[in-house]
């Protein structure tokens, strides 16, 4: 059985997005599963518009999603005396040429093909001359002119082109520099690529490769072409449906798993289930079970999801990923208490049922590594009020007496404060509340105290009932 290789070519001309990121995480997946390798190529033949701010976006994207490569990364702007190797090759073999046609006389040739009903495109007037290079000469590849080329594709089935409706394209320009679906070829073969997963807009280009690998030599690698990613309107994806590039979801308190996930569902399916770890989707994933049909991106159920994959961590392992969330909130990360790892664990479980992201857990959190409380205004005026001085205090005599600071000794001490009081729970609960949250909406009371510990939760009640008494 064949060593199963696959490749991701970004190109570099912006940030990595979902759509790509879908795509690499299919070719990763489908290497994984295999026990194959899994290639990482940098298409930036385009000089103008590739930056190494882009590859570093690129690189940067693909380490925090846990896509890691076998090979690479290799650059195409490094192998061009490879590219030119291959034009010399289809030149030997008569299957490439040098044209001197002008634009004006390529843009006649199309007219004159859509006038009589046929496809606009090169006429191949250059194609027998027997030219030699020149500074305004390009390669064009001599492609089949009768018969068809099939795609034999392992998502859509097979798929045929009429080669009649094909021309002959050009594969080196004028200036020495090769053509996106030459150097595709040619990097393909030289890295020994068998399995080629990508979105279904390039499926056009597909029968103009299959020529290609056919007048080198080679193989045919397997092709996937993946449906597209469409926003809610099934329009192209972009930043108005709610998409944004992959380092922007990291920044807003995604988990690089529920992202995975959530992608990976976007075409894949296993069954019913929704809900993937990491490595239940490379033992599950397979080419067989991609849909036909175009992803809906949905940035709602994606933050669901999302919500669910913090549910199911630990919270240990939540920990060094929620300090940077925590900074942006202004907590001091290199505190000995934010640090600690059990007192983040234990922050993070009274949290992580109720967060959508790390975002949110660090806003909730805040509190917890707070010297002094903030009261919200509308929280302090409702419950602390000169009425809730005397239950505070008594709760405070209650809790010095008590050994342990646990959720059970807690809730006598409550009960011991109601029956001293006649107050009912939420008189006394939601004061304390307030007290030592600064909100009216936070985990569990018992929860909190027994997290921050004694010497917090009696300095805190403290300075509620002074603020009270500065009313």
């Amino acid at each position: 059985m064949k060593k199963i290789i696959t490749r991701f070519p970004p190109s570099p001309t912006g940030y990595l997005h979902v759509g790509g990121a879908r795509t690499a995480l299919f070719n990763w997946l489908h290497a994984r599963h295999c026990h194959g390798k899994f290639i990482l190529r940098i298409e930036d033949t385009d000089r103008q518009r590739s930056t190494q701010e882009s590859v570093d976006a690129i690189f940067e994207a693909l380490e925090w999603l846990g896509i890691d490569w076998d090979e690479g990364p290799w650059f195409q702007s490094e192998r061009f005396d490879i590219y030119r190797a291959h034009v010399q090759t289809l030149m030997d073999k008569g299957l490439a040429y040098h044209c001197e046609c002008s634009k004006e006389e390529i843009d006649a040739m199309r007219k004159k093909a859509m006038a009589a009903g046929e496809k606009p495109k090169y006429d191949g007037s250059c194609r027998h001359k027997g030219l030699k290079k020149s500074d305004r000469s390009v390669v064009r590849f001599a492609a089949p002119s009768s018969g068809s080329t099939i795609v034999n594709d392992v998502i859509k089935g097979n798929v045929v082109f009429n080669n009649q409706e094909l021309d002959d394209f050009v594969i080196l320009r004028s200036d020495d520099t090769p053509t996106y679906n030459f150097v595709v070829v040619v990097d393909d073969i030289t890295m020994n690529i068998n399995t080629v997963i990508r979105g279904d807009d390039h499926l056009n280009n597909t029968p103009k490769q299959i020529q290609l690998y056919k007048a080198l030599g080679a193989p045919l690698p397997d092709f996937g072409h993946v449906p597209m990613v469409l926003g809610a309107d099934r329009t192209r994806l972009s930043k108005r449906h709610g998409a944004m590039s992959v380092t922007a979801y990291r920044d807003d308190g995604f988990l690089p798993d529920a992202l995975i996930n959530y992608l990976v569902r976007l075409g894949w399916s296993h069954g019913d289930q929704e809900f993937f770890t990491r490595d239940e989707l490379i033992e599950k994933f397979t080419l067989k079970n991609i849909g036909t049909s175009p992803g809906i991106f949905d940035p709602e159920k994606l933050t669901a999801l999302n919500a669910d994959h913090i549910k199911a961590t630990r919270p240990k392992t939540l920990a060094p990923m929620l300090v940077p969330f925590l900074e942006k909130q202004g907590v001091d990360a290199k505190e000995s208490q934010t640090g600690d790892q059990d007192f983040m664990a234990s922050v993070i479980s009274t949290l992580n049922t109720r967060s959508k992201t790390l975002l949110d857990m660090a806003e909730g959190a805040r509190f917890y590594f707070a010297d002094t409380i903030s009261y919200e205004e509308k929280a302090a005026k409702k419950n602390l009020t000169p009425g809730a001085a005397h239950p505070l205090a008594e709760l405070i005599k209650e809790l010095e007496g008590i050994a342990e600071f646990t959720e059970e000794a807690l809730g006598v001490a409550f009960k011991n404060v109601m029956e001293t009081t006649g107050l009912k729970m939420g008189k006394i609960a939601q004061p304390a509340r307030v007290a030592l949250t600064g909100k009216t909406v936070s985990p569990g009371i018992f929860e909190i105290m027994e997290v921050i510990g004694r010497e917090k939760t009696l300095a805190r009640l403290g300075q509620a009932i002074d603020f009270i008494e500065t009313l």
